[in-house]
């Protein structure tokens, strides 16, 4: 590690390293809770069941996070794409509870 502070130091010799730690934003990001249901309906695309959440109001970067918590609390692959989730089996009646838990309404489309 010495190492590569000697080869800074040389290549950058007007620096001052700051012995300030950088500020960490630990806080949970608050998603948009909106009034109007989210649509979770079921699909079949190419032979296998999907299952695609759309409807938020909120920003594409709070749908994106939470495409990625779904993702990992469900354990399944899927993707996010033109305003909406898509999750690779039929999964509705969970994603549904959890949406409900985090405040979310939604409403059952299809099947």
């Amino acid at each position: 590690m010495n190492d590569l502070s000697e080869q800074l130091k040389k290549l950058f010799p007007d620096h001052q390293p700051s012995n300030e730690p950088e500020p960490v934003d630990d806080s949970p990001h608050e998603l948009y809770v909106q009034k109007e249901p989210m649509i979770c309906q079921y699909e079949k695309r190419k032979g296998k069941p999907t299952t695609i959440i759309s409807g938020y109001e909120g920003t594409d970067e709070d749908f994106k996070i939470l495409a990625k918590e779904i993702k990992s609390k469900f354990a399944v692959g899927g993707s996010f794409k033109d305003g909406e989730i898509i999750i690779q089996g039929d999964y509705r009646d969970k994603i549904m509870q959890f949406l409900k838990d985090k405040g979310f309404k939604t409403k059952r489309v299809g099947g």
